[in-house]
């Protein structure tokens, strides 16, 4: 009987959706802004999501979205220039900039250029960005046309 009472407590949690999704805003991995989804419970219809905002090493932060479906979520990110971000799930927008790591509003429109969207469906969650025919004004699209060059095969020895 104790087994069983030391075992339950892990297959209650077993099943459980801990996933996320990030968005890279340089070309390191020092600057991103990631939505995490965390379910409590497996028999749960709603998750916790949060929003975690880095630039390394000045800004680390975390803020609760709250505790929305599980399935079907979709959170729209923009960008309005110096580190200024928003995010937009139906009618709710939060509104952060990383310079100084602060939420600056949650309420309001989404403003900027749209980047890409958050998705959660199963048990995966995926950013997905804007294609590249919507690319934001200021790309350079003959950069984003440029087809990558393969590499040329080996000449072989004569």
């Amino acid at each position: 009987m104790r087994k069983l009472l030391t075992v339950l407590p892990v297959l209650l949690l077993t099943g459980c959706i801990n996933d996320s999704a990030t968005f890279y805003a340089d070309q390191g991995r020092d600057h991103s802004l990631t939505v995490r989804r965390q379910q409590e419970y497996f028999w749960s219809e709603e998750a916790r999501y949060t929003l975690v905002a880095t630039r390394l090493p000045d800004c680390q932060r975390q803020i609760p979205l709250g505790e929305l479906p599980l399935e079907g979520m979709r959170f729209d990110l923009f960008a309005s220039g110096d580190n200024q971000w928003s995010v937009r799930a139906g009618r709710q927008v939060w509104q952060l900039e990383t310079n100084a790591c602060s939420l600056l509003s949650d309420e309001g429109p989404a403003s900027g250029e749209k980047l890409g969207t958050y998705h959660a469906e199963g048990e995966k969650m995926e950013f997905e960005p804007v294609p590249q025919a919507e690319a934001p004004a200021g790309a350079d699209p003959a950069a984003a046309a440029a087809p990558v060059p393969a590499e040329s095969p080996p000449v072989p020895a004569q």
